[in-house]
C-alpha cells in the first residue's frame, strides 16, 4: 500500500472524489493546497490522471526524512527563479527571439550546450553592463515556494548549492540576497563597460554541474544519494541522476521522465511534502 499526495486547490469534495477514485483508507489534510490519500494501492496512473486534472501528485514511497539529505542543489534560471536570463538580456539588444529559440533547443537536448551558450552570448557582444543590472532589478523573480524551500532547508541544516548554466552575475546576488552556501555558473566577459561576447573559462554543462554536486556531497562527507537536486532543463539531467531525491520542476518533458519527482503546477516547496 502506498500514500498518495495531492497538491492543488482541493476542496473536500474534491478530495472525497480522489480517495473513492485511489481507493484510499483514508484523507489527510497537509496543507491548505494538499492531501494525502492513505492506504492506495500504488497505481501510477493515477499520477498521470492528477496531472492532467492540473493537480501535482506523488506517492510517499518508499518513505522519506528530511534528516537523511544533507545538501539541495538548484538550477538557478526557470528553477529558482522564473526567467531565462540570457533571453531577457537579450531582449536588451533586440535579439530575443533568436535567443529564446537556441534555449529552448538547448533545453530539450537537442544542442550541445557550450556550443549554445557561445552562440547566444556572441549575440549580446557589445551590450553595457548596465542592462544586466535592468534584468535583475526589472525582471528576475523567485519561482512560487522559493523562499519557503530555503528557509526549511535551513531548519534542516541542508547545505545549499545553486549550480547553474546561466551567469555569476546573477548567482553572486542571489547568493548574497538568499544566503546561499555555494554557487557555480559561467562568468561574461566585460570590457570597458560593455559585454564582449565571450564566455571566461570552462563552460558550466551537464558534466561540470554533476561534478559540483558530487565535489558537495564530498566536502560534507555524506554520498550523492543524500542529496536533493531540482533542475528543468536537459543541462541538469547528469546532476539529477546521481542524486539520491530529482525534482523537475515545471521542466522539459525528457526531465520529467527521468525524474523521481516531478512539480508541474505547484511552487518549489511541494518538494517537501515528499518527506514524512
Amino acid at each position: 500500500m502506498k500514500d498518495l499526495v495531492l497538491i492543488g486547490s482541493i476542496h473536500e469534495s474534491t478530495a472525497s472524489e480522489w480517495q473513492h477514485r485511489a481507493g484510499a483508507s483514508a484523507v489527510v489534510r497537509l496543507a491548505p493546497d494538499a492531501v494525502l490519500l492513505s492506504g492506495t494501492q500504488g497505481d501510477p496512473a493515477l499520477i498521470e490522471q492528477a496531472q492532467s486534472a492540473g493537480f501535482d501528485a506523488f506517492f510517499r514511497h518508499p518513505p522519506l526524512r528530511a534528516a537523511d539529505f544533507r545538501l539541495l542543489a538548484m538550477d538557478m534560471d526557470s528553477t529558482l527563479i522564473t526567467i531565462e536570463c540570457i533571453d531577457e538580456i537579450a531582449d536588451m539588444v533586440g535579439v530575443k527571439p533568436q535567443v529564446a529559440a537556441i534555449t529552448e533547443a538547448a533545453m530539450r537536448g537537442e544542442l550541445d550546450f557550450p556550443g549554445a551558450l557561445r552562440r547566444r552570448v556572441a549575440l549580446l557582444k557589445g551590450l553595457p553592463v548596465e542592462a544586466l543590472d535592468r534584468v535583475y532589478n526589472e525582471r528576475l523573480r523567485l519561482s512560487p515556494g522559493a523562499e519557503n524551500l530555503l528557509a526549511a532547508a535551513r531548519a534542516y541544516g541542508w547545505t545549499t548549492l545553486l549550480v547553474s548554466g546561466g551567469f555569476t552575475y546573477f548567482t553572486d546576488r542571489l547568493r548574497q540576497r538568499l544566503g546561499l552556501d555555494h554557487t557555480l555558473a559561467n562568468t561574461l566577459e566585460v570590457i570597458d563597460g560593455r559585454l564582449t561576447g565571450e564566455v571566461l573559462g570552462e563552460i558550466v554543462d551537464a558534466s561540470v554541474k554533476a561534478t559540483r554536486v558530487k565535489a558537495a556531497c564530498e566536502a560534507l562527507g555524506c554520498s550523492p544519494a543524500q542529496a536533493i537536486v531540482a533542475g528543468d532543463g536537459a543541462n541538469d539531467l547528469q546532476m539529477m541522476r546521481i542524486a539520491g531525491l530529482s525534482v523537475a520542476f515545471h521542466a522539459k518533458p525528457v526531465v520529467r521522465r527521468e525524474a523521481t519527482l516531478a512539480i508541474n503546477h505547484s511552487g518549489l516547496d511541494a518538494l517537501l511534502l515528499r518527506f514524512s
